[in-house]
């Protein structure tokens, strides 16, 4: 008899778990608690809420998100608040890791409220994602530099999206030098940046920039 195949999930410790599969739902609670909105008849398409479960970001902070879609299956996440960055006071970054896994003919959906990176924070996030064929997700994040009033703080997002096992979307996008980001190849005077990224598929929007495989990246600054 062959083993089953390891739960992709299995490893990560407190993190959140979000896992779609034909046979079934699962969920665990970690810096967010997952509450189910909607479910299809056959139980395939879920609309899932992540709702903090404490106070995030403080300094020293370790926030992980892991989701897994199975063959087949489709899921959308919906954030229902902003997430800010607190001010460190010189203690180590919070770290936001998030670990995508979509099976074939997988699809996500993942509309994220706005992370606020306010005045002395330090934020290191990371999204990897691995996509088989005919799977697709695609996923908003909007960051937001500083409240009102405040320039913000320093913040590094990575993103790595294999699909197929071959890299479909490698990028490093370092805000941490306030000179860095106020230049007019980055950010200039602009502290809100949203990005819609398309991952399996390509999307005609006016503006896109299309990955060299199917994939769609769109920026808007404000």
């Amino acid at each position: 008899m062959n083993a089953p195949d390891p739960d992709p999930l299995s490893d990560t410790g407190d993190a959140t778990r979000v896992g779609v599969t034909a046979g079934g739902l699962r969920l665990r609670t970690g810096a967010f608690a997952p509450k189910l909105l909607s479910r299809s008849p056959d139980g395939r398409a879920v609309r899932i809420a992540l709702v903090g479960a404490r106070a995030l970001l403080l300094a020293g902070d370790r926030v992980a998100v892991d989701v897994h879609v199975g063959p087949g299956c489709a899921l959308e996440l919906v954030e229902v608040a902003a997430t800010v960055a607190y001010d460190g006071r010189g203690g180590p970054a919070a770290t936001w890791t998030t670990r995508v896994r979509l099976d074939a003919g997988a699809r996500l959906r993942w509309d994220a409220e706005p992370l606020v990176v306010a005045d002395g924070a330090h934020v290191e996030r990371r999204t990897d994602l691995d996509l088989a064929a005919g799977a697709v997700a695609r996923l908003r994040e909007t960051l937001v530099l500083g409240r009102s009033g405040e320039a913000g703080g320093s913040v590094r997002l990575r993103t790595r999206a294999h699909l197929g096992g071959r890299p479909l979307l490698v990028e490093d996008l370092d805000l941490r030098d306030p000179r860095v980001r106020r230049s007019p190849a980055v950010l200039g005077a602009h502290r809100r940046l949203e990005t819609v990224v398309v991952l399996g598929e390509r999307d005609e929007v006016p503006g896109a920039l299309h990955l060299e495989g199917p994939g769609t990246l769109v920026r808007r600054f404000g």
